[in-house]
């Protein structure tokens, strides 16, 4: 039986010759970027466009610091210790074929729950130029209903009284940003790489928030030295399975104890904002734009929101993968009906960007048999997903009397998957910060079906829109008494 290659930097030269390893010399690299939040999207995203930057042009000064802040962080933190800070990212291609190359820009990593001060202090070198964040929706700690910053978060409760041990990424900042301006240091770029609109706008106005209560004097120099750059990221990057780890190994024999699988399309689209200078990711394929709204929106409003349309109708028929539900005809017609009629009129004028280009290869990727990203991770926390992804095209159709009965279809079989149970009669776990009004609102719209849009902190006034609760109602009443691939058969025949 042959035996893996343990994946560290001297096995390198082992690894089977279709591998693409880094074939620079990884102790030259200098450190300037600290990334707050190594979890696989950044492996697949940021850390592999920095690679391909050092590996194609020798630019070897944007080496990343990684920092795990929670304590789940620990085992990625051990594992890239083991392994230099190097792992393999598995490219699956549409026609099923794998492609496996090592990443080696990720240099350093500290593990901040048992190094405080080290972490502080790597924000704060002279060197660091971008601290760069990937710590999802929740990590900015806004209130859903409110937007606010939610000063009586435990932890943030406890970073306030204990500034020198912080536990956020709120705390860490501060002291680290306190630091530069006491030794007049440059200030920094601190770049948010998460799936939200305005990325760089909410982690600004977040952390202001933070200092404005708890380092005050800070408030000026920040404003001052530091930006926040908005960006639209995109790479479908699904969970790591066991599978995938037994893969590599069998089809590269390389022994990698948490690689990362990805799509083979990437984009990062960046608003040139930057205090303190950058890499020259252009030259690997980053957009660099004034503006970053249109991007946003239109990956908001048509892959984010086709994923969650794919993950509700797919979840109530009772798939497993995205993939499944894209490749059913009827449920990738009304798929595409709904990026057509309802969210494409929302985007405006997009340059020279090709939509209907966009859209086909979209639908493509979503089908891809072999990325297999569970509708059990679309569909989780919605509520933080729905306002951003779907309500908008809703809401702006509503006001300019446009189409919007696929929108309500689907807010509609939202409430039908929160009665946690499928059509072929197997249950999930409906994952979500607000889980227990949403389960209870769809339980009460059996007896009283406008129940589910009277939560106020997701839908607002929508249930006051008579148009819209009228094609809400009607869905609803479709999707409780029939199969919901029937329903869907019924409008896509009725709404062409």
């Amino acid at each position: 039986m042959k035996t893996s290659i343990p994946l560290n930097q001297e096995n390198l030269k082992k690894l089977p010759s279709q591998v693409n390893v880094p074939s620079y010399d990884r102790d030259k690299v200098t450190t300037s970027i600290v990334h707050i939040g190594v979890g696989n999207f950044h492996r697949s995203h940021q850390a592999y466009y920095t690679n391909k930057l050092m590996e194609e042009y020798g630019e070897l000064d944007g080496g990343i610091c990684g920092i795990g802040l929670l304590d789940y962080d620990r085992r990625i933190y051990n594992i890239l210790k083991d392994q230099d800070g190097l792992y393999t990212l598995m490219t699956k291609e549409l026609d099923g074929s794998l492609r496996a190359e090592v990443i080696g820009s990720i240099v350093e990593f500290i593990f901040a729950p048992e190094e405080s001060r080290a972490a502080i202090e790597k924000m704060a070198d002279p060197n660091i130029k971008i601290i760069s964040l990937t710590i999802t929706e929740g990590g900015y700690n806004l209130n859903e209903a409110t937007g606010k910053f939610d000063f009586s978060n435990p932890v943030i409760v406890e970073d306030m009284k204990n500034p020198m041990s912080p536990k956020t990424v709120f705390g860490y900042l501060a002291q680290a940003l306190k630091l530069r301006m006491k030794r007049g240091l440059k200030g920094v770029t601190i770049q948010s790489c998460d799936n939200i609109q305005g990325n760089g706008d909410v982690a600004k106005k977040s952390l202001l928030n933070y200092v404005e209560k708890a380092e005050p004097e800070l408030l000026p120099w920040i404003e001052e030295n530091v930006s926040f750059p908005n960006a639209m990221v995109d790479r479908i990057t699904p969970v790591t399975v066991a599978e995938d780890i037994e893969n590599l190994k069998d089809q590269f024999n390389i022994e990698d104890q948490w690689p990362v699988v990805c799509e083979p399309f990437i984009q990062w689209v960046v608003e040139d904002k930057f205090v303190n200078g950058r890499p020259s990711w252009e030259k690997v394929g980053v957009q660099y734009v004034v503006n970053v709204v249109p991007y946003e929106n239109m990956k908001l409003r048509l892959l984010n929101a086709g994923h969650s349309v794919l993950g509700m109708l797919g979840a109530v028929h009772g798939y497993n993968t995205i993939d499944e539900a894209a490749r059913d005809e009827d449920f990738k017609k009304f798929l595409r009906d709904f990026m057509d009629q309802e969210a494409t009129p929302t985007l405006g004028d997009l340059g020279g960007i090709d939509l209907e280009k966009y859209k086909d290869s979209l639908i493509a990727r979503f089908q891809n048999v072999y990325i297999k990203d569970l509708i059990a991770r679309i569909c989780l926390e919605s509520s933080a997903k729905i306002p951003i992804f779907l309500l908008p095209t809703i809401k702006y159709q509503l006001a300019n009397n446009g189409d919007f009965e696929h929108g309500a279809f689907v807010i509609a079989a939202w409430c039908r998957y929160n009665d946690g149970v499928d059509e072929q009669g197997d249950s999930y776990q409906i994952e979500d910060a607000m889980s227990n009004e949403l389960i209870r609102a769809a339980a009460l719209s059996h007896q009283d079906p406008i129940k589910f849009l009277e939560i106020e902190p997701i839908f607002g006034d929508l249930k006051d829109n008579k148009v819209f609760v009228e094609a809400y109602l009607k869905s609803l009443d479709m999707i409780r008494n029939d199969a919901i691939k029937s329903c869907v058969q019924t409008l896509n025949t009725q709404l062409n």
